[in-house]
């Protein structure tokens, strides 16, 4: 079945507010920080946003409906997007199509999310009942376990190594060491991540995410309109969803991206070698690797030889999470569903300083989330394209 274009959509005013390490705010204050650098960055009235999505692990009970209120905001369209680390690219491509069909006209997509400790570990422990149930009687729980049972079986399927992931973690602490807004910015080698004390084995402390206290947002609008309101923007060229992929692996090896990767490249009209920066979920690297195959820049099982083929900071041979990423940026809940896709969008469009990616033009962001047992069942990706 052919599917219709994103022709015409444009995303702008990437908005980031400062990660805090140890916060006492709650959600709700850096959603409407987001939404107030929304306004004073596209000098938009609030009345003018006519659409609106949320992400929030910790605003519950409130939803989205909840966020209208308490903003003063008015929408016809409103989505609550609840995937996660999923949440940013998902947010995108249903912004994009209400925008197409004229059910909004400018829609502003937030995740905003609080650290304190008591909520995290009650959100790890209700991510699903499946997973609470099946885990706890042995003694394990949350994602740490999880993902130490996905790496260890990755690493026997495909002969990779901790330097491989290592790789990973450190070219992404040399990104951040370039992003003011990185909580974790002191330079570190490969020595340093593999004496890091176990987590899970075999995950180790520098594999696991920082919880930290923050918020992402964007704008989504017809591109018209984004020329009319003078605004600095990107194209939206394509766009793929889907959940809970390949159930007949024991232990997740893929992710939804493989089963939906030719369809990605047919809406954009473009190949993996077109691609300038690359912007992965990386809660885990292992799931770092997993997105390189499943995205088509080398084969299922191929991951280590990719990673060990590249380097990955923002002026190497293959950009790669040149905010930092989750593990040296911080994970503000699904805010980091957000993180990379906003970066993008500062790369696209010129607006990354110091880790500028030189002639970056086409940029592909990906987005993984709610971990289940063995896996993670949510996952998605868009290419972006630069409008100027």
């Amino acid at each position: 079945m052919k599917r219709l274009s994103y022709e015409g959509v444009a995303v702008a005013v990437p908005v980031t507010v400062p990660y805090e390490r140890y916060s006492i705010r709650g959600a709700h204050w850096f959603a409407a920080q987001a939404m107030r650098a929304l306004l004073e960055a596209s000098g938009l009235h609030k009345s003018q946003v006519d659409g609106l999505t949320v992400s929030s692990f910790s605003l519950a009970p409130d939803t989205a409906v909840g966020v209208t209120q308490q903003l003063g905001l008015t929408p016809r369209w409103l989505d609550h997007i609840p995937t996660g680390g999923a949440s940013g690219v998902m947010a995108l491509r249903r912004a994009a199509r209400a925008v197409q069909a004229g059910d909004a006209d400018i829609v502003a997509c937030i995740a905003a999310d609080t650290n304190h400790v008591d909520s995290f570990r009650q959100t790890l422990g209700n991510f699903s009942q499946f997973a609470r149930d099946a885990t706890y009687p042995y003694g394990a729980g949350g994602p740490n376990s999880i993902f130490a049972m996905i790496t260890a079986h990755y690493m026997r399927s495909t002969g990779a190594t901790r330097e491989d992931f290592g790789r990973i973690a450190v070219s992404q602490r040399a990104n951040a060491g370039h992003n003011p807004n990185a909580l974790l910015r002191k330079p570190m080698d490969m020595a340093e991540y593999l004496r890091a004390r176990v987590i899970s084995d075999p995950i180790h402390l520098l594999d696991c995410v920082m919880p930290c206290a923050g918020a992402e947002a964007f704008l989504v609008m017809r591109e018209d309109r984004a020329r009319e309101l003078g605004l600095v923007h990107v194209r939206l060229r394509g766009a793929i969803e889907r959940h809970n992929a390949f159930t007949e692996d024991p232990v997740m090896v893929r992710g939804g991206w493989l089963m939906d990767q030719a369809e990605l490249y047919q809406q954009a009209g473009v190949a993996p070698a077109d691609i300038d920066i690359l912007h992965t979920y990386d809660d885990y690297p292992v799931i770092v690797l997993m997105q390189f195959e499943g995205l088509g820049f080398c084969e299922v099982g191929q991951g280590p030889e990719f990673v060990r083929g590249h380097t990955f900071t923002h002026d190497g041979s293959f950009p790669h999470n040149t905010s930092g990423g989750q593990l040296s940026a911080g994970q503000a809940g699904a805010a980091g569903g957000f993180l990379g896709l906003n970066d993008t969008l500062r790369q696209l469009t010129g607006q990354a300083d110091a880790r500028q990616v030189r002639d970056a033009r086409i940029g592909l962001v990906s987005g993984f989330g709610m971990v289940n047992y063995d896996r993670c069942v949510c996952t998605g990706a868009v290419i972006l394209e630069n409008a100027q």
